[in-house]
C-alpha cells in the first residue's frame, strides 16, 4: 500500500488520523508556566483545522528549564491542569495531542523574541543558567549570561524532572510525548562537542555525550504507557563543518539507539547550537534529506519539518517514503486550516467539523 498525506498512522495503540502535524512553536504567552486562553485557541484551532497531530510548544520540565519567563511549563500540577483542558478539546476534534518536554540549558532566562531575546538577569526576574559546561550563549552584541556546569547530582535531577513532567503529561491526557533534544537546548548541548566540554561520563566521545539523552529517554519511556508513542526531536546537524560538531552520521547512530530504548519516531530538525551555523539554501523542504537519511539508515519512522508549505509537496514526501509524518510550523500560523485546504486540493474527503461543513466545498 502506498501511504498518502491522509492515510492514518498507527504508533503502538495510538492512531494518528493523518500525516499532518502541528510543529511545536513557542508562543511565549504563559503566566508562571500556566497555559492561558491563547494556548487553547492556538492549539484548538489547529485541531479544528484538521491536523492529525497537534504538538504543544517546548514545555519546560522545570522553572530553570524555561527559555523565557513566559514559557509554558509542566513542573506543577496547576500547569498540568491548565493543559488538560486544552488536551480534552484537541481530542474532541479527533486530533492526537502531543507534548514536547524541554529544558533550555544555556539558552534559558531570555526575553521574548519581540522584546529582543536578550538575557534576563536574576535581579530582573531571571534565574541561574545551567549547561553541560561553563560556555555561555554568544549574543550578537557580545553580551552573555554566566552559566553553571551541571554537577552529577544536578544531571540526575534533570532526568527526574523529565520523568515527573511525563507523568504529569499523562495525567493531563496527552497521547504523545516528545523529548526535545534539538535546537541548541540542554539535551542538544550535551550531544554536541561545540557545547559539551566535559571530561566525565557525560562528555568526551559519542557514548558520553549521548548519555544524558539516552537516560532521559529511558526515564520518560519507563513512566509513559506502552500503548502511547514516544518521540525525540533532534537537530540532525549543527551546520558547523569547520569545527568538531554534531553531524548527521551521529544522528543516525543515535536514532538507532533511541529506537532500542522504545522511541517510536524521530522528529528530524537541525541547527541551533551556535550562531555561526552555516545553513544551506533554506528553500522548501531543505531539511527533508536529513530526515530521509535517518529514516533509511536507522530504519526508524521520522517526521520531516522545515519550509514545507505546499499540500502536494507534503503528500509526495509521504508517498515517496521520505517521511512518515510532515510537521508544519509557520504554515500552520498562516493557515490554521491547512489540513482541510490540503484535503480539498488533493481530492480527499477528510471530514470537516459539522459546524464548518458548509464551507467544505
Amino acid at each position: 500500500m502506498t501511504h498518502s498525506l491522509f492515510s492514518s498512522l498507527g504508533l503502538r495503540e495510538t492512531t494518528v488520523p493523518n500525516r499532518i502535524g502541528v510543529s511545536p512553536m513557542c508562543q511565549y504567552s504563559a503566566v508562571d508556566g500556566v497555559a492561558t486562553d491563547w494556548h487553547l485557541v492556538h492549539l484548538g484551532s489547529r485541531a479544528v483545522g484538521g491536523a492529525g497531530l497537534v504538538m504543544t510548544e517546548a514545555t519546560a520540565v522545570s522553572a530553570a528549564g524555561r527559555i523565557s519567563p513566559e514559557d509554558l511549563g509542566i513542573w506543577t500540577d496547576e500547569q498540568a491542569d491548565a493543559l488538560a483542558r486544552i488536551v480534552s478539546f484537541v481530542r474532541d476534534q479527533g486530533s492526537v495531542p502531543g507534548i514536547q518536554l524541554a529544558h533550555a540549558g544555556r539558552k534559558a532566562s531570555k526575553r521574548r523574541p519581540w522584546e529582543g531575546s536578550t538575557p534576563v538577569s536574576v535581579d530582573e526576574g531571571g534565574w541561574e543558567i545551567v549547561a553541560p559546561s561553563e560556555t555561555p550563549w554568544p549574543y550578537d552584541d557580545g553580551d552573555f549570561a554566566p552559566v553553571r556546569a551541571l554537577s552529577r547530582a544536578a544531571i540526575d535531577g534533570v532526568v527526574d524532572d523529565f520523568a515527573a513532567a511525563a507523568e504529569r503529561a499523562l495525567e493531563a491526557g496527552f497521547l504523545v510525548a516528545e523529548v526535545h533534544a534539538a535546537h541548541g537546548y540542554l539535551l542538544h548541548q550535551f550531544l554536541s562537542p561545540v557545547t559539551n566540554r566535559r571530561d566525565d561520563a557525560y562528555g568526551g566521545d559519542f557514548e558520553g555525550r549521548s548519555r544524558l539523552v539516552r537516560e532521559v529517554t529511558a526515564a520518560v519511556r519507563e513512566v509513559w504507557p506502552d500503548d502511547r508513542p514516544l518521540f525525540v526531536r533532534v537537530s540532525a546537524t549543527d551546520w558547523l563543518p569547520d569545527r568538531p560538531s554534531w553531524t548527521v552520521d551521529d544522528t543516525v547512530r543515535l536514532a538507532a539507539r533511541l529506537q532500542d530504548l522504545g522511541v517510536d519516531l524521530v522528529d528530524v530538525s537541525s541547527g541551533g547550537i551556535h550562531p555561526d551555523q552555516r545553513l544551506p539554501d533554506t528553500g522548501p523542504g531543505y531539511q527533508v534529506p536529513l530526515a530521509e537519511r535517518v529514516r533509511t539508515d536507522a530504519d526508524v519512522p521520522v517526521a520531516a519539518v522545515g519550509a514545507i508549505t505546499n499540500p502536494r509537496h507534503a503528500d509526495a514526501l509521504v508517498r515517496n517514503e521520505r517521511a512518515d509524518v510532515v510537521l508544519l510550523g509557520r504554515e500552520h500560523l498562516r493557515d490554521p486550516y491547512f489540513a482541510h485546504h490540503a484535503a480539498r486540493d488533493l481530492g480527499n474527503d477528510a471530514a470537516w467539523p459539522p459546524q464548518y461543513r458548509r464551507a467544505s466545498r
